[in-house]
């Protein structure tokens, strides 16, 4: 005889729950709840209806509540918003948003999945703008109808998080003005303040006013004002600082709340109510690499929470290992890719890692292909055990599939020489001979057994400003391009014969475009008997990027003559 289920929320969690949940079993009655008015719809798509990569709004939902009946014998009811739970008769009270009525609905088994909400603080003024915010289709609608009656085209989009900046992208590429406003030094929080400087420039390339570490202090009609006293115009204001999971059902009913917040589940994503699951991003999870709770609102995780939970109440194995966080996000036409840790998260959470990078930038394909172009990467992996912690890729190309590679890598305990040894696919049109997570391997391998030394692009300007001897390997109409100011140009073509031009007696720095050849003349200067010298990893390319972006819009003084992006 089979059981009643109930499911509150139907996106991605829910509705994947209530899928699995048929697939395993054909008596049980399983009743999914949406307070909105649809269920299953494409949340990370959203964005790309404004810039009308997705013409119509309806084409965001993935399947309709006839088609759940019709194909899964599931009851989908949208316009139907559970306001309160009866633990102790297991019973939910729903109410219609559409007419108010309210009715009762038992269950034998009940999934949570009611997602997270836009973060909405309460900044003075904020009636005085048109604000919007972007969690479901009627969210992306409204927002998308009113900028279309606009006349000045200026639009806000306050918080520099994936949906932020993905809503600017689409808003630019339709013709707005957008400006993107961030509190902290950097936008999207995955990827490191050394890296995300490309997604700077791309930004600012494409002309939106990008403004970092200045707060919204206040609104005034059609304008927000920062902490420095700017004004930003703005017909329309798009807040998309973060979400907060949706607590308030679990809270009023007794389920237990976590440290971080959100609520606490087992590892079957189970309440401390043996009948009552949760999952997605109303929950909290355990990170794998930080041995932490952590939140983490992405969809793969939901999904794969969902299938659990549907599992589990089917008398079913499950497993539950952790998790990472492995996400990607495209701007404009660059696209970017992450997963495990990074130097940031490692920091702010005070974990105890003794770690080391690898920072590349490489052809994602071979150079004669017509749509080759430079990729950059870096990769954090643990001292001494040589343990993939986390990487980042940001190119035109592929960048996700080179983080996939290192995903699977990290969940499988994989360290640097690991890398070293995997066979990947390769032909022209996509990859190289050597792929960059073997050369990933090559590079940890040789600083993890001391074979040379490094510093990274963020350390150049100090070793400028302090007048410490570096060396460009680039030939001469490379150098006289662009070069750091103060370096020495000795080509790598006359390296050899030139070396006593270099100091033994000093720290000695070696740059070249992406950090290759300086590396082979780090190499030579060893073997000459060299034993204080460092790769600049990333060199010229790496470092032109780096440095932008602060140069031209934060007032620093450029320490390079001009700079190099191909």
């Amino acid at each position: 005889m089979g059981i009643k289920i109930l499911i509150i929320g139907g996106v991605a969690g829910g509705a994947s729950a209530a899928a699995r949940l048929r697939r395993n079993s054909e008596e049980d009655q399983i009743v999914m709840f949406e307070k909105g008015p649809h269920v299953s719809f494409s949340n990370c798509s959203l964005p790309y209806h404004l810039s009308g990569v997705i013409k119509e709004a309806e084409e965001l939902v993935l399947v309709n509540p006839k088609m759940f009946l019709k194909q899964y014998n599931i009851d989908a009811r949208v316009n139907s918003e559970v306001i309160s739970i009866d633990r102790n008769n297991k019973s939910v009270t729903v109410k219609r948003t559409d007419s108010g009525e309210e009715y009762t609905e038992t269950y034998d088994k009940l999934i949570l999945s009611p997602g997270a909400a836009p973060v909405l603080p309460n900044i003075p003024g904020i009636e005085n703008v048109n604000l919007f915010t972007v969690r479901n289709v009627v969210d992306i609608d409204k927002l998308n109808q009113f900028v279309k009656q606009i006349d000045t085209k200026d639009v806000a989009v306050i918080g520099g998080g994936y949906v932020g900046v993905e809503v600017v992208e689409n808003l630019s590429q339709f013709g707005y003005n957008v400006s993107l406003i961030e509190a902290t030094n950097q936008i999207l929080r995955p990827f490191d303040y050394d890296m995300v400087q490309i997604f700077h420039k791309v930004l600012v390339d494409h002309n939106v006013n990008l403004i970092v570490e200045d707060k919204v202090e206040r609104f005034e009609k059609n304008s927000v004002v920062l902490a420095s006293g700017k004004k930003v115009s703005a017909s329309a204001v798009v807040m998309a600082i973060g979400v907060s999971p949706e607590t308030h059902l679990a809270k009023e009913v007794g389920l237990e709340i976590g440290e971080t917040g959100a609520i606490k589940v087992d590892k079957n994503y189970q309440t401390n109510d043996a009948d009552i699951y949760a999952v997605g991003d109303a929950i909290e999870v355990y990170h794998e690499l930080t041995h932490s709770m952590t939140k983490l609102s992405l969809a793969g995780p939901a999904l794969k929470q969902a299938r659990s939970v549907a599992d589990h109440i089917n008398k079913k194995t499950t497993v539950n290992k952790g998790y990472i966080g492995s996400s990607a996000i495209k701007v404009f036409e660059f696209n970017g890719a992450s997963t495990g840790l990074n130097e940031a998260l490692i920091k702010a959470n005070n974990l105890k890692i003794n770690y080391n990078i690898v920072r590349l930038i490489l052809i994602d394909r071979v150079k004669i292909m017509p749509e080759s172009s430079m990729m950059h990467f870096k990769l954090l992996f643990e001292v001494p055990t040589g343990k993939i912690l986390g990487a980042q890729a940001i190119g035109k190309g592929d960048v996700t599939k080179r983080i996939d590679v290192i995903a699977t890598a990290i969940k499988f305990g994989a360290t640097v020489d690991d890398l070293k040894d995997l066979e990947l696919c390769y032909a022209p049109p996509f990859s190289t001979a050597k792929e960059i997570a073997n050369y990933a391997g090559y590079v940890g391998s040789n600083l993890l057994n001391g074979d040379y030394k490094q510093v990274n692009v963020d350390k150049v300007r100090e070793l400028v400003e302090n007048n410490n001897t570096i060396i460009d390997v680039r030939e001469y109409d490379e150098y006289e391009m662009g070069h750091i100011k103060g370096a020495k140009n000795i080509p790598l073509s006359e390296f050899r014969e030139r070396m006593n031009e270099i100091p033994k007696d000093k720290p000695v720095y070696i740059n070249c475009k992406t950090g290759m050849k300086s590396y082979n003349a780090v190499m030579a200067l060893q073997n000459a008997g060299y034993t204080d010298v460092y790769n600049i990893t990333g060199s010229f390319l790496g470092l032109s990027f780096y440095e932008y972006y602060n140069d031209k819009f934060m007032n620093k003084e450029s320490i390079v003559t001009d700079y190099n992006f191909m």
